[in-house]
C-alpha cells in the first residue's frame, strides 16, 4: 500500500541541544492534538467513509501524519543528542530517562501517557469530517505555540513547515467535507 523512501518529508536541523524544547516537541508525539493521534483517527475514519475520493484523502493525510511523526521524533532525538542524564533530569525529563532512556514514548510535553480516548471517531463522515478539520486548527495552534518557544532558527525551519502542513490539512478536510455532503444530498436512483 505505501512506499516508503528512508528519507524525512522535511529534512530536520537543530542548531543546538534543547532538552527543554525536546520536552515540548514531544505534545506532538503522543499528545492529544499531536501526530499520532492525528495518524490514527484518519486511517480508521476512511474505512466510514461513503465515497472513494474521500477514503483517499484520509488515507493519504492519514499516511502523511505518520510522516510527521517520524519528524518529530528526529527533532526530539537530534535536540538531545549528547546530552547527559542531569541535564535531562533539570529539564524535567529524568523520570523519562530513567524509564526509556533515549527512546521516545508517545507522551505529552507533561508526561501525560499517550490514550486511544484522543482518537476520535463517530461513524459519521460529516462529524468526522468537522472533527479533522478541527484537529488540524489545534495541531497548527500547537506549532504557533511551539515556534514561540524555541530561539533555534533551524528548528524553527522544520516546525513551519509542520504548520503550514497543517493548514493545507484543513483545506483537504473542507474539500472532503463538501464533496460528501454533495455525495450524501445526492439523488439516489434505484
Amino acid at each position: 500500500m505505501w512506499v516508503y523512501e528512508k528519507k524525512l518529508q522535511y529534512p530536520v536541523r537543530v542548531c543546538k541541544p534543547d532538552v527543554q524544547m525536546a520536552r515540548y516537541l514531544l505534545t506532538q508525539y503522543g499528545g492529544p492534538n499531536g501526530e499520532l493521534a492525528a495518524a490514527v483517527r484518519y486511517l480508521n475514519q476512511r474505512y466510514t467513509m461513503p465515497t472513494g475520493r474521500a477514503k483517499g484523502v484520509l488515507t493519504d493525510i492519514g499516511t502523511e501524519e505518520l510522516a510527521h511523526l517520524e519528524i518529530i521524533a528526529t527533532m526530539v532525538y537530534k535536540l538531545i543528542d549528547g546530552v547527559s542524564a542531569e541535564e535531562m533530569r533539570k529539564a524535567g525529563l529524568g523520570d523519562h530517562y530513567a524509564t526509556f532512556d533515549g527512546d521516545l514514548f508517545p507522551k505529552d510535553a507533561a508526561g501525560v501517557p499517550f490514550t486511544t480516548a484522543y482518537i476520535a471517531a463517530v461513524g459519521d463522515p460529516v462529524a468526522n469530517l468537522h472533527e479533522n478539520m478541527a484537529a488540524e486548527e489545534k495541531a497548527r495552534a500547537t506549532y504557533e505555540n511551539l515556534i514561540r518557544l524555541t530561539d533555534d532558527p533551524c528548528l524553527k525551519d522544520g516546525l513551519r513547515f509542520l504548520r503550514e502542513r497543517e493548514v493545507v490539512h484543513f483545506q483537504r478536510f473542507g474539500e472532503t467535507l463538501m464533496h460528501v455532503k454533495d455525495h450524501l444530498n445526492s439523488k439516489k436512483h434505484f
